[in-house]
């Protein structure tokens, strides 16, 4: 890659296989911005609502309930008492799309998640990378960083599969999984994590020769 433009990692992953830590990781060893919850910080000051708020839609549509309050409360005829409404899918990913956008014009970074992969998909100077592993992998780092049981963890990767696939396929029309959007796909859970992050850097570096 010789284009001048910022150097820019998106790391979309599977939910506990491990892909923050990677990121976090790769970005301390570049020595390269690490974007993640500044970008939630941001979207959530656009809104004016809590960052809490907004962290809780990662990667998720509206449920029927929330789409159809928004429809309703803008309907002339209807009265709803005010409230703060949660800002729409499209309304939450063109907010996240222009902050990832400006972070990779402004300087190198790695990216977490967020469709940033497809966001930047004609940014020259761009590494989109997939981290995925088996079930018994992911659900066993669950269970040891949330402290569940192997029952519950199971149940917060089925959830977050089918929210992630529903948003993905929602805001690019594409398939999140489908491996052929990204530049290189790893399964943490054979490389291990530690091992992935010097498998990407190598792969990095030979592409920053």
């Amino acid at each position: 890659m010789k284009d001048s433009s910022p150097f820019i990692v998106t790391i979309s992953r599977q939910l506990g296989c491990g892909g923050a830590y990677v990121g976090q990781q790769l970005a301390r060893r570049l020595n390269i911005f690490y974007a993640d919850r500044e970008i939630i910080d941001e979207a959530a000051k656009r809104f004016s609502v809590l960052e809490e708020d907004l962290k809780s839609r990662e990667e998720k549509k509206l449920s029927f309930w929330q789409s159809f309050i928004r429809s309703y409360a803008v309907t002339p005829d209807a009265y709803v008492p005010p409230r703060i409404l949660p800002p729409s899918d499209r309304e939450l990913f063109q907010a996240e799309s222009d902050i990832i956008l400006r972070i990779a014009g402004e300087r190198e970074a790695v990216i977490i998640g967020r469709c940033s992969d497809y966001i930047l998909r004609d940014h020259p100077n761009h590494v989109s990378v997939f981290l995925h592993a088996d079930a018994a992998f992911r659900r066993a780092r669950l269970e040891k960083l949330y402290g569940v049981s192997a029952e519950a963890a199971e149940k917060m990767i089925v959830q977050s599969d089918r929210e992630r696939t529903l948003y993905h396929r929602a805001a690019t029309g594409r398939e999140w999984t489908d491996v052929r959007r990204y530049d290189i796909s790893l399964s943490t859970g054979k490389a291990g994590v530690d091992r992935t992050v010097d498998l990407l850097l190598n792969y990095i570096r030979d592409l920053k020769r």
